[in-house]
């Protein structure tokens, strides 16, 4: 029955027109940055310099990977949170507001069961959508670039590497795995506004507000001593393996961490809904 109900909330999930929304600003944003890469003087010029400026081979290093990288990091930083937040908000207050809700709860199932089965939902959609951006941004950097090796070059994050043959192929489907846990966690804090009695709109805007306050004071440099302390710290876990060492200690304090707000989230999000009146 598990199985046949989460199979029934996925398909009202991926229903929806605005389920693909973010798909589609995805991919558009993708061929955007690839298509500039390719044909724009600045842009290609400036990755050429950057792998030389590192004592890399061009030939070997100017790859798909490469590319898809370039383009995943501003998607992965702005654009994932909004898109995952809109269908968080999307998974209780929508049908609230539709009124199937009632008509759902007037079933012999309990509302925690239905609230950890649309939770489970929204974690599915979350990792189609991060391979989605992995697998389309590998295969149409393909078109303009030939295979190689992965460079990365995140002077923001202090992170600089380069990866050969099938090491390069593990860490972009690894960071891409990790990534699903950000995508899961700002998805989880949407839910847990929209199990609160407001619109899917508000339950959004908070849900990303709250994101961007904490991405705002933690680029600031007044709080760099207390960068740990804010979310966006442990969302950005993916970046760390791009490293040519992988931090374990780090990685696995900030997944805990994550797993700690996801639960936080989630009984937040159902003991608010535990105490409203629907069925009324």
């Amino acid at each position: 029955m598990l199985i046949l109900q989460l199979r029934n909330e996925l398909w009202k999930l991926f229903g929806k027109k605005r389920t693909y929304i973010g798909t589609g600003m995805f991919l558009l944003a993708q061929v955007i940055f690839i298509m500039l890469l390719e044909f724009g003087n600045g842009p290609y010029r400036s990755l050429v310099s950057g792998i030389k400026g590192a004592g890399l081979s061009v030939d070997n290093y100017l790859s798909n990977l490469t590319v898809a990288t370039i383009t995943l990091t501003p998607t992965a930083f702005f654009l994932l949170p909004l898109y995952v937040a809109l269908v968080g908000g999307d998974l209780v207050a929508k049908e609230a507001e539709d009124g199937t809700l009632r008509m759902i709860l007037s079933r012999p199932v309990s509302r925690l069961r239905l609230l950890l089965l649309k939770w489970m939902a929204g974690a599915v959609f979350s990792l189609a959508l991060v391979i989605t951006l992995g697998l389309f941004g590998a295969l149409f950097a393909r078109i303009f670039f030939p295979t190689g090796g992965l460079f990365v070059f995140m002077p923001l994050e202090g992170i600089f590497g380069s990866f050969d043959g099938i090491t390069a192929w593990e860490r972009f489907a690894v960071v891409h795995l990790v990534m699903t846990v950000e995508a899961c966690s700002i998805m989880s804090m949407g839910f847990m506004f929209s199990c609160f009695n407001i619109k899917p709109a508000a339950a959004t805007i908070l849900a990303i507000s709250f994101f961007f306050i904490s991405m705002m004071m933690y680029n600031m440099p007044y709080f760099r001593e207390l960068r740990e302390w804010f979310i966006v710290h442990h969302l950005f876990v993916w970046t760390n393996f791009f490293r040519q060492s992988i931090p374990w200690p780090e990685v696995g304090g900030s997944l805990s961490i994550l797993a700690g707000y996801n639960l936080t989230f989630l009984i937040i999000g159902c003991a608010a809904f535990q105490t409203r009146d629907i069925k009324s």
